[in-house]
């Protein structure tokens, strides 16, 4: 591979001569292909069975519980992928969710976060349960972004469209736990894509240095005293790493460094590559080099913001309700915010009769309890309250659960089937991993006749498709939802989204 003499430069100064002649050597080998479970939908034991199985899948990523290289095999055309089974990711890039790793009802922020993959890893660990904030400033990054998570299936994840300076006035420390995957120069990516050897020369350090500078400022004034930080990028300049975290530290002097699980050649970070790095313990910090480990480059640290919450910050245990109520008398003495005119998302009392209807016709109960919203004529649900979203740029928050329109019955959306299980549904389709059915049903074709490997269940018990009554049913492969179905006369209209259809 051709590298940019300066970068060469660079990496020589960092190394030496001799490592750097390693780290160059294995650009000019093949790289690692990942894949992580999503364990919203299935197990980490189940997926790794059926990834090796049929995915080719061939060994467990070591810092990654949910992940496996594979080889050989385009994943993203199976089945199992359009059922949102797993993510297809970078196995180094699977390292900063895995450090950061929240728990069940926290607060969780991804600031910079589109196409999605540490967002999803997040929402899997949450569990459902929680709030987590994944913000992209791209509009264009963002659609991404929206489509990963859908397929995932998560219900408690707040999309916004945002800049990190306006969040930080929605979201005064707010959050339990920050992820940053910053805009960076991208030098540990040049194996994987060859533009970002090309765009190298656009990406210089120090123009990253200062979005990376303006980022951290924000999410400072995000995280809660006690609160848990970690920053990460893809490259190996220590302008955007050891010397970014040294001065974000020195500038706000309120945080410590927090000692990361390192393995299988996951090397430490570099103190004597900024001023004040043996102060701050950034050996805790973690670099991964492609020549040193199964993967990319990366950079990661882990930080601790020091402090007890404050009562007015709001700790996890209050109510979204208390954090709404001081957050209204704040914008009542500030006359300068502008909130905009109304809210986007409006909290509906209860679930419209239409939409009763249909779960009474089409589920074996009401699915969720939670927070409903309706934007226009369209319905979304949270399984919480959420914080108040007046003024910002939302793309999604929570589950597009369907369009309601005056009277008339629910519309269902295909990001709401896939934020359910096939036993939510009184009518399932299931169609075979290895068959036809299912390509044809991933095509957008109307399936009047089945191959005898296709099966159905009307209120759990066996039954022909055709025998199904007229209605909404779970289109499932092996069991795991992929989309939804409209029987008619024994006829299935196909309702998986045009644009996410197979093409070939």
């Amino acid at each position: 591979m051709n590298l940019p003499i300066e970068f060469e430069k660079n990496m020589i100064s960092l190394l030496g001569e001799s490592e750097f002649e390693k780290y160059k050597a294995v650009l000019d080998e093949e790289r690692y292909y990942g894949m992580r479970a999503n364990t919203l939908k299935i197990s980490v034991d189940d997926f790794k069975s059926i990834a090796r199985d049929k995915l080719g899948a061939y060994d467990d990523v070591p810092w990654c519980v949910e992940g496996l290289y594979y080889k050989g095999s385009f994943p993203g055309r199976h089945p199992y992928y359009h059922a949102g089974l797993f993510y297809i990711q970078e196995p180094s890039a699977m390292y900063p969710a895995s450090s950061l790793r929240p728990t069940p009802g926290e607060r969780v922020l991804d600031i910079c976060a589109a196409p999605g993959g540490k967002t999803t890893h997040l929402a899997a660990s949450l569990s459902g349960e929680g709030i987590l904030v994944s913000n992209d400033i791209s509009e264009e990054r963002v659609k991404a972004l929206v489509k990963n998570v859908e397929l995932t299936g998560a219900k408690n994840v707040i999309i916004t469209n945002e800049t990190p300076e306006k969040l930080a006035e929605s979201f005064p420390e707010w959050f339990d736990k920050i992820l940053v995957d910053a805009p960076c120069s991208g030098e540990g990516m040049f194996r994987k894509d060859e533009e970002a050897v090309k765009s190298w020369e656009n990406f210089k350090s120090q123009k990253c240095r200062d979005m990376q500078d303006g980022i951290l400022e924000s999410v400072h004034k995000m995280l809660k005293p006690g609160g848990m930080l970690l920053y990460s990028t893809c490259t190996f300049s220590p302008l955007e790493n050891e010397q970014t975290v040294s001065a974000f530290m020195e500038k706000y002097g309120c945080y410590e460094t927090v000692p990361l699980d390192k393995c299988a050649g996951i090397a430490d970070a570099v103190p004597a590559w900024c001023d004040s790095g043996e102060a701050y313990h950034l050996e805790n910090a973690a670099r991964l080099w492609p020549h040193k480990i199964k993967g990319e480059g990366h950079f990661t640290v882990l930080l601790k913001k020091m402090g007890e919450p404050d009562v007015e910050s709001f700790s996890a245990d209050s109510t979204a309700d208390d954090y709404t109520e001081s957050r209204s008398k704040k914008k009542k003495k500030d006359k300068s915010r502008d909130y905009g005119k109304s809210k986007s998302y409006k909290k509906i009392q209860g679930i419209p009769d239409s939409v009763k209807a249909f779960y009474k016709k089409n589920m074996q109960s009401e699915p969720w309890e939670g927070s409903y919203f309706i934007m226009g004529t369209n319905m979304y649900y949270l399984p919480e309250e959420p914080p108040v979203l007046d003024g910002l740029k939302i793309a999604r928050a929570g589950v597009f659960v369907g369009s309601v329109e005056y009277e008339e019955a629910l519309k269902p959306s295909h990001p709401f089937a896939m934020a359910l299980k096939a036993s939510d549904f009184k009518s399932v389709i299931n169609f075979d991993a290895d068959g036809d059915d299912i390509q044809r049903y991933l095509k957008g074709e109307t399936l009047s006749f089945f191959a005898d490997t296709s099966n159905a269940t009307k209120n759990g018990e066996d039954c022909e498709i055709s025998a199904l009554p007229d209605g909404y049913a779970a289109v499932c492969v092996d069991g795991y939802i992929v989309g939804l179905g409209k029987m008619q006369g024994g006829v299935m209209k196909n309702l998986y989204p045009k644009g996410w259809r197979r093409m070939r």
